[in-house]
């Protein structure tokens, strides 16, 4: 973060270490720092998720509206991406402190969604040209400990995986029009297809060569980041699912924060590693998210008394 001080010693030490395939925590440039995962905290929401990346602490709300879709996309439906940063994650969030950082995250994660190869929004669509499944995605930044753009995304598919959408019935009424039927069955629902959803990867660029998830003390020795979209692989988040084991994921959206410069030959480089951290990270979520809803039981309500 930009309030941290470093002695120049220190960000010697950091530099001399990343160039050397060996940061000062031990990691290699393309390892992750250890995460906890919780999906379905939040009671009133359709469904949650909250991740801890080191000291970085994100919590994900997923909320459901029916709204009417975009003329020029009847038969899709429609996600937005809400971004707050507590003002106790760091002192600079104080004020209007985070907002700028909130409206660039939120930007990124949208343009990532939109992609027609990452979420598929056909999934949402009810009655094509009338009525479709908005989802609005709040996320809120609960301490900041580096690398916010990745743990931001992690924990919003697994939001996502977990939500859980009302079945929908229609009915034919007088003179045409069309009576949507809520199920008020909190099981009665369908579950999102989320193998697609992109990942954010940062690479924080210092000195010649670029690290994954970097801490707060990296962060403050780099003046330039890029943050690529890598979209999933469906096969790590279904048993069902008859995705290629060759399957190859794609970039849904690229972004640069800071004010310095990337070579072409760093920035080729750069990708590629993105692409191989996206695949590791998206094989270690996706088992974890089936594994915890296996452990869950399904979704579907037991019944007591004279209804068993």
């Amino acid at each position: 973060m930009a309030g941290l001080l470093l002695s120049s010693t220190e960000k010697m030490y950091i530099l001399h270490g990343v160039q050397d395939d060996y940061r000062s925590d031990g990691r290699s440039n393309i390892d992750y720092r250890p995460m906890e995962l919780e999906t379905d905290v939040v009671s009133h929401a359709s469904g949650s998720a909250r991740l801890r990346l080191a000291n970085t602490d994100i919590l994900v709300g997923v909320k459901t509206e029916i709204d009417e879709p975009k003329p020029n996309n009847p038969g899709l439906g429609k996600i937005e991406f809400f971004v707050d940063c507590s003002a106790n994650a760091t002192p600079e969030f104080e004020g209007r402190g985070g907002e700028q950082l909130a409206n660039m995250i939120s930007n990124l994660m949208q343009r990532a969604y939109h992609s027609s190869q990452a979420f598929d929004l056909k999934q949402l669509c009810i009655l094509e040209g009338k009525q479709c499944w908005k989802l609005y995605v709040d996320i809120l930044i609960l301490e900041c400990g580096g690398n916010l753009c990745d743990a931001v995304s992690l924990a919003v598919k697994a939001a996502l995986f977990n939500t859980r959408i009302p079945f929908v019935k229609a009915a034919l009424m007088d003179g045409g029009s069309v009576d949507f039927q809520l199920s008020d069955d909190p099981y009665d629902c369908k579950l999102l297809e989320v193998g697609n959803a992109p990942l954010l990867v940062t690479l924080c660029k210092i000195g010649n060569k670029c690290v994954v998830d970097p801490s707060a003390e990296e962060e403050s020795c780099s003046v330039i980041s890029l943050i690529v979209g890598i979209t999933g692989n469906p096969k790590y988040y279904s048993k069902e699912s008859k995705a290629s084991l060759n399957f190859e994921c794609k970039c849904s959206t690229i972004g640069m924060n800071g004010p310095g410069s990337v070579a072409p030959e760093t920035f080729k480089a750069a990708i590629t590693q993105g692409i191989i951290a996206a695949k590791c990270l998206d094989e270690a979520l996706g088992r974890t998210l089936l594994r915890e809803r296996q452990e869950c039981g399904s979704y579907k309500k037991n019944s007591y008394g004279f209804l068993k």
